[in-house]
């Protein structure tokens, strides 16, 4: 690694600093007493005020109304202020200047990383490894909470089943339970063991219900989810956070069955409130309140700020409608003052968890980080993280990792050299020049043992021009081996990133073709923040990984992969599609009546009279995923045995679950092992398979061990069309494996 990536002064500890010495903030019976001491003290404008957050924006005129703004005690929160000067600056006019002195939360999208950037959310749920992924939050909070940011919008929890959407990459997957112990292991890590340590920041479940269903996959669009699939997919990452403790919910753009999230009392009040008693507070996406009126649920701003309050949305992130009409609509009786006083509570209860009120100016209390050299302490973590998010997804005739007899590498592609690419779609305070591009890690690793041959081929992954084709040829030509490192920049992922294609964008197929037609072995690497179709390219490929966007440690990362330092153990957390046409997919669909059979591929011979391969299917490709949900590959294989099943003592007792694993390759390794069940028969019909436990596993060479889970009955249960949580009793099938297509089968009955 360069020298100047493992500069460190006194490194950042994952904990706060020992010397640092706080006032505990009021707890219990003291902290309510506080809240209704404040709270009685406040005007009606000052409340509203609590319930508004503005955008610090670089304009003049804009700056100068904010600033009164807080003067006047009308904001209760400001979002984007990313230095420690800005949010110093507005910080003392709250505390100084404003009548209560109610200081400011801060707050910012510190979705993967702040200073350091770990992986995108996607690729770091590949980790299958929530413990990792809770000490990257921890050190993505120490960096942010070092400027004065001490609220996060962070874990998206968004489940979603179509790679068209752009914001798939800022999920932790397709399925409830993984993406519920990834989102509960990043609320942890944000918020530490104590809320009001400088260190720590609150977390903010997004986006609250349902908007990775959207229509197309088209971002913002219409979602529409049956109950039962909304309680049974779409609600448990939410409520995994919620029992990790998480402090704040923001509500979604998209309408759900018509309502806009943003004003939905059903998922607000009743689900979040009644049902979870869930006590922090909920702040809208950007501008959601006044996305009201083009949704056709508000005629105007003042409509759309009573229909939000009433809906359950406590603050108003940028749009400025609550301070503006609640004061009318509580003197007109249209909004109940009860509303109010509740938003001011649970927003003023989280300023008191987190310590503002005895220390407002936390960031002078921790050490700064964008001025300093990065850790070594953060960028190790981002390293092993990386690591373990990168899939193999194929390695033909064990071409990695690359032997000492390779002597010339030529890396390739437009994404071999771009640190800003590597970054994904949130980068917060990083710089490009942060990043160690696969191509410097590479010439920094190898040094002189080999010759690293560079040419990008095309500048750009959307590059439409040939002409750098030819030096890219002449270097493949020369080397034994070539790196193609192709995909998507970071601009083509994340919000408002929706494609309808998924292939190589740009001129990038063509590169392959030529540089393919060469004859030299191929290691395909593609970076992207979503899944991507790539047949032809996979199939001339000697190798293939999938790197997603790795972060800061991009380079090293793929470096101890390609070389073999460290063993692939990545394993995928979404299906990807063969093709566009089989969107969405995913692997805990439901069976159908008539379920797919095997080569049932081409046009059915009967009618509909006589229906002889009418399937549901489709005529011109299979309906199984190109690569199935829980599949990766390693150095070394693995070998499943010895399955032994003990059903539960009925609705109250375990299911427990052993199976032997070997290591049957010459290297040593990790095993993502993975349990499913099917629950044969039920009031509703059941997912074919899902996923209930899963476990990193180690495994030296030939070794062998036995794994054993254990799963409380009550978790094989379900919604059922009443909303009610129900476990049947019944038969059900159980798989220990690799991937969601196991086929160590047992069954047991409940």
């Amino acid at each position: 690694m360069r020298t100047r990536f493992l500069a460190s002064v006194a490194c950042l500890s994952l904990v706060a600093n020992p010397q640092i010495s706080l006032a505990a903030p009021p707890a219990g019976p003291a902290l309510d007493a506080a809240v209704e001491e404040l709270l009685g003290r406040m005007t009606l404008a000052e409340k509203l005020g609590q319930m508004s957050q503005a955008s610090r924006q670089p304009y003049a005129d804009h700056l100068r109304d904010t600033k009164e703004l807080v003067r006047q005690g009308a904001l209760g929160s400001i979002l984007n202020a990313t230095t420690r000067d800005q949010v110093e600056e507005f910080q003392r006019i709250a505390v100084e200047e404003s009548r209560l002195k109610i200081p400011l939360l801060f707050g910012l999208d510190v979705i993967h990383g702040y200073r350091t950037l770990f992986p995108i959310p996607l690729a770091q749920s590949c980790s299958w490894n929530p413990d990792l992924v809770q000490k990257a939050a921890r050190i993505a909070a120490v960096e942010a909470t070092a400027e004065g940011i001490r609220w996060t919008f962070a874990p998206m929890l968004d489940l979603t089943r179509d790679a068209r959407w752009g914001r798939i990459a800022e999920t932790v997957g397709e399925d409830p339970l993984l993406a519920s112990r990834m989102g509960a292991a990043m609320v942890r890590g944000f918020q530490g063991d104590d809320l009001s340590l400088p260190t720590s920041m609150a977390a903010c479940g997004k986006h609250f219900v349902g908007y990775g269903a959207a229509e197309a996959g088209r971002d913002y669009n219409t979602t529409l989810i049956p109950d039962t699939e909304l309680r049974n997919a779409y609600l448990p990452a939410f409520k995994a956070a919620k029992d990790a403790g998480v402090l704040t919910y923001m509500s979604a753009f998209n309408d759900l069955n018509g309502v806009p999230t943003s004003a939905n009392p059903r998922v607000l009040r009743k689900i979040l409130r009644d049902e979870w008693a869930f006590n922090g507070f909920v702040v809208s996406d950007w501008t959601s309140v006044d996305e009201l009126i083009p949704h056709g649920f508000a005629a105007d701003g003042r409509q759309a700020a009573q229909r939000a309050i009433a809906g359950g949305v406590d603050m108003e992130m940028v749009s400025p409608h609550y301070r503006t009409f609640g004061a009318d609509l509580i003197a007109k009786n249209e909004l109940p003052l009860a509303f109010i006083d509740d938003s001011v509570r649970r927003i003023l209860r989280v300023k008191f968890q987190l310590g503002l009120f005895d220390h407002p100016f936390t960031a002078k209390e921790t050490p700064r980080t964008s001025k300093n050299p990065l850790s070594a302490e953060h960028l190790a973590v981002a390293r092993e993280l990386a690591t373990q998010s990168i899939v193999l997804l194929k390695n033909d005739r064990g071409l990695l990792p690359l032997s000492s007899a390779t002597k010339s590498i030529a890396v390739i592609g437009p994404l071999a050299d771009s640190g800003d690419d590597m970054r994904g779609c949130w980068f917060c305070e990083s710089s490009p020049g942060d990043t160690i591009t696969p191509l410097a890690a590479l010439k920094e690793t190898l040094g002189p043992r080999a010759q690293i041959l560079h040419a990008p081929g095309t500048k750009r992954d959307i590059d439409d021009s040939t002409d750098a084709f030819a030096a890219a040829v002449k270097a493949a030509k020369k080397a034994d081996v070539v790196i193609l490192c192709l995909g998507e920049g970071r601009d083509l992922a994340g919000e408002a990133r929706s494609r309808a294609f998924l292939n190589l964008p740009g001129t990038q197929e063509k590169l392959f073709d030529a540089i393919a037609a060469t004859g030299k072995p191929i290691v395909l690497v593609i970076f992207a923040g979503r899944p991507l179709v790539f047949p032809a390219q996979f199939a001339k490929a000697r190798a293939v990984f999938y790197a997603w966007h790795p972060g800061t440690m991009a380079g090293p990362a793929l470096a101890d992969l390609l070389l073999g330092t460290a063993n692939p153990s990545a394993k995928l957390t979404v299906s990807f599609p063969r093709t566009v046409g089989q969107i969405p997919i995913y692997y805990n669909h439901r069976n159908t009546g008539r379920p797919p059979q095997k080569e049932n591929v081409g046009i059915p011979m009967g009618t509909p009279q006589d229906p002889q391969g009418y399937y549901s299917k489709f005529i011109d490709v299979h309906s199984t995923p190109e690569f199935p949900f829980g599949h990766g590959l390693s150095y070394t294989t693995f070998a499943y045995s010895d399955l032994q099943v003990t059903a539960p003592s009925g609705t109250n007792g375990t299911l427990t679950v052993s199976a032997v694993i070997k290591n049957t390759g010459s290297r040593d390794g990790v095993e993502i092992a993975q349990l499913y069940t099917r629950d044969l028969i039920g009031q509703i019909t059941r997912p074919v398979r899902e996923l209930k436990g899963f476990e990193r596993v180690p495994l030296k060479s030939g070794e062998s061990r036995t794994i054993t889970f254990n799963v409380p009955a009550s978790e094989l249960g379900f919604f059922n069309e009443d909303g009610r949580y129900i476990v049947e009793p019944g038969k059900f099938h159980v798989w220990v494996g690799g991937s969601s297509t196991a086929t160590l089968i047992g069954e047991f009955e409940l």
